[in-house]
C-alpha cells in the first residue's frame, strides 16, 4: 500500500519497521462527526479512501524482539492533520506508553494543525508535547522518524522531542509548508531547505534512513537508551581479550616532551577508532538545534555489558585548512555548538540514567569572531556546571591532547583515566611558553613544570588511573584499543553498581578539595 508521492501509508510503513505479525492496535474507535456539513463530507470521504477513522494510529508491536509503542500519522487522511480526535488519541497513546514503561516511536507525516476546527485543534500541541514530556521523564526513550512531509505543528511539538531523531530520504520537514509560504509572501521558499538531508547536515535530525533500516537502526539504538545492562560473560566461554590493568605509573614515568610528541602523532587512536571496538554504536548528529561541529563526536554505544552515552573530541575531524600550531595538521578545533551538542549528549544520559563517558582529545577550542560571538566561555561554564552535577554516572578518557578550556568542559567525572602519553593543561605548552617567556622555545621545560603529564596528573589528584601504552599506542592501535574497550565497560559498570547520591556527593567533594594539601 503506498500514500502520497508513492510513499508507504502509515499502516505499511509499520509493517515494513515491526516484526511479523506483531502490530496491535490501541485505538477505540472515532465516530462523532462534525456539524459542518463541508467538513463532514471531507471526513467521511478521508475514511472511505484510507479504510481509516482518524489522521493518527496508535499501537504496539516488536523492533527484533522488544515490544514498542508506536504512534502514526497518515498524511492520505486529510493531510495527516491534528484535530481534538486525534490529539486525544495520540494523548492516550502516550499516556498508556508511559504506564506500561514501553519505549514510544513516532512517525508523523502531517501538514500540522487541522484548519477545519481552528484554534482548538491548534492547542492540541499543547496537550500531546506535555505527555511526551512525561514519558521521558519517566526515563523512558522516545525516537522520532519524520516522514513526508512532516510541518507545522506536528514538527514544532512531538516530532521535535526526541532522543534521537531520524527522517525519510527527501522528505519534506520545515515549520512553515512552501505553499502557504508562497501564498503569504509571493515568493517561493528558497529550494533545498526544508528537506531531511539538510536538516541532517544543520544537526537537526541524526540519520536520513529508509523505512526498510529504520527497524535494525532504532533496534541498536534502543538496545542502549533502555540501559540494560548485558549479563556478565560465562567464565567458562571464551575469555575476552585483557583489559590494560590502570596503573598507578608502575612503569618509569614518561618524560613529557616525549609524550607531548607521541600525543600529536597522525596515527595515534582517537574517538573514532575507540567505538570501532565498542557494541551498539548508533552515532547522533548535531545539537537538536540546528547547530553541529566538526569537532565533536556523540554516539550511542556499548562497552563490555554497559550501554552508554558517549561524548568526545574528534581528533579526525577538519575543518577548513590545517590549522597552525602545535596540533594535528586539519584538526578540527571545539566550538560553542560543540559544546552544546556535549550537553545534549549529557541531558540524554540524565534522562534516561545511562552512565556518560566523555573523550578528552583536542589541541584546544575554536579561536574566532564566530567562537566568541557564539559563547564559547558561556558554553564552557555551562559543561562543567552540568557535568559537577550530572545524576549520571560519569567516566572521563584523557586519551591525548587536552589543550585548554575545550578539555576541562569534558573533564569532570566520577572517576578519571589518563592513557600514558595523554596531558591536560590551561593552554598547549607552546602558547604557555609564549605567554611566560615571549618564545615558543621553553614550552617542554613548562610543561614539564606546570604537571600536565598522566603521572602528575594521578599525583595530584586530577587522574585516577593510567591507561599503559607499550610504548605507544600510535604503534599497536589494534591492541591498545581493544584492551581499553575492555577497560571502559568494566570500570563503567563499577560506577553504574554505586548509589547515585553517594556517587553525585563525592563527586563534588573530589572537585572541592583538588589542590588542598
Amino acid at each position: 500500500m503506498t500514500g502520497s508521492g508513492g510513499r508507504p501509508t502509515a499502516t505499511r510503513f509499520l509493517e515494513l519497521v515491526l516484526d511479523p505479525g506483531s502490530w496491535s492496535r490501541w485505538d477505540e474507535p472515532c465516530t462523532a462527526l462534525p456539524e459542518a456539513a463541508d467538513y463532514r463530507a471531507d471526513l467521511l470521504a478521508a475514511r472511505e479512501r484510507t479504510g481509516l477513522d482518524e489522521s493518527v494510529i496508535t499501537g504496539e508491536g516488536r523492533i527484533r524482539g522488544r515490544r514498542v509503542a508506536l504512534v502514526a500519522c497518515e498524511f492520505g487522511f486529510l493531510g495527516g492533520s491534528i484535530g481534538v480526535a486525534a490529539g486525544g488519541r495520540l494523548v492516550t497513546a502516550v499516556e498508556r506508553a508511559t504506564r506500561e514503561r514501553l519505549p514510544l516511536l513516532a512517525t508523523p507525516a502531517s501538514g500540522g494543525t487541522r484548519m477545519q476546527e481552528g484554534t482548538i485543534a491548534f492547542l492540541q500541541m499543547v496537550k500531546v508535547a506535555a505527555a511526551i514530556t512525561d514519558h521521558k521523564a519517566a526515563g523512558l526513550p522516545y525516537l522520532v522518524h519524520l516522514r513526508h512531509p512532516t510541518t507545522g505543528g506536528v514538527l514544532a511539538s512531538w516530532g521535535s522531542l526526541g532522543h534521537v531523531t531520524s527522517a525519510e530520504p527527501g522528505a519534506l520537514v520545515g515549520f512553515l509548508g512552501p505553499r502557504v509560504h508562497q501564498a503569504l509572501y509571493g515568493e517561493e521558499f528558497p529550494p533545498g531547505v526544508q528537506t531531511s538531508e539538510n536538516l541532517h547536515a544543520h544537526g537537526l535530525v541524526d540519520a536520513v534512513l529508509p523505512a526498510g533500516s529504520l527497524g535494525a537502526v532504532a533496534a541498536t539504538a534502543l538496545d542502549v537508551l533502555t540501559g540494560e545492562q548485558r549479563p556478565t560473560p560465562d567464565p567458562e566461554a571464551a575469555p575476552a581479550p585483557p583489559a590494560p590493568a590502570p596503573v598507578s605509573e608502575a612503569l618509569p614515568p614518561p618524560d613529557t616532551a616525549d609524550s607531548l610528541r607521541r600525543s600529536r602523532r597522525p596515527e595515534r587512536p582517537g574517538l573514532r577508532d575507540l567505538l570501532r571496538h565498542a557494541g551498539d554504536v548508533t552515532a547522533l548528529s548535531g545539537t537538536g538545534a540546528g547547530e553541529r561541529d566538526p569537532g565533536l563526536l556523540l554516539a550511542l554505544a556499548r562497552f563490555g555489558p554497559t550501554p552508554c552515552v558517549v561524548v568526545g573530541h574528534d581528533r579526525g575531524a577538519t575543518a577548513g585548512p590545517p590549522a597552525a600550531g602545535p596540533g594535528p595538521l586539519g584538526a578540527a578545533p571545539l566550538g560553542p555548538a560543540g559544546l552544546r551538542e556535549a550537553r545534549r549528549g549529557m541531558r540524554i544520559a540524565s534522562e534516561l540514567g545511562l552512565p556518560l563517558l566523555t573523550v578528552i582529545d583536542t589541541a584546544g577550542a575554536a579561536l574566532s569572531k564566530e567562537a566568541e560571538e557564539g559563547g564559547l566561555a558561556a558554553e564552557i561554564a555551562r559543561s562543567l556546571a552540568d557535568l559537577v552535577t550530572l545524576a549520571a554516572p560519569t567516566l572521563c578518557l584523557i586519551l591525548g591532547q587536552g589543550a585548554g578550556g575545550a578539555a576541562l568542559a569534558l573533564l569532570p567525572a566520577d572517576r578519571v583515566l589518563a592513557a600514558r602519553h595523554a596531558w591536560l593543561s590551561p593552554l598547549p605548552p607552546e602558547g604557555a611558553s609564549v605567554i611566560l617567556h615571549r618564545t615558543t622555545d621553553r614550552a617542554a621545560e613548562l610543561a614539564e613544570r606546570q604537571g600536565i603529564g598522566a603521572p602528575a596528573l594521578l599525583a595530584q589528584g586530577i587522574a585516577d588511573a593510567i591507561v599503559p601504552e607499550h610504548p605507544d599506542a600510535a604503534d599497536d592501535p589494534g591492541a591498545f584499543l581493544t584492551g581499553l574497550a575492555t577497560l571502559l565497560g568494566a570500570e563503567l559498570a563499577t560506577l553504574r553498581s554505586l548509589g547515585a547520591e553517594a556517587r553525585r556527593t563525592a563527586r563534588r567533594e573530589r572537585y572541592r578539595r583538588l589542590g588542598e594539601v
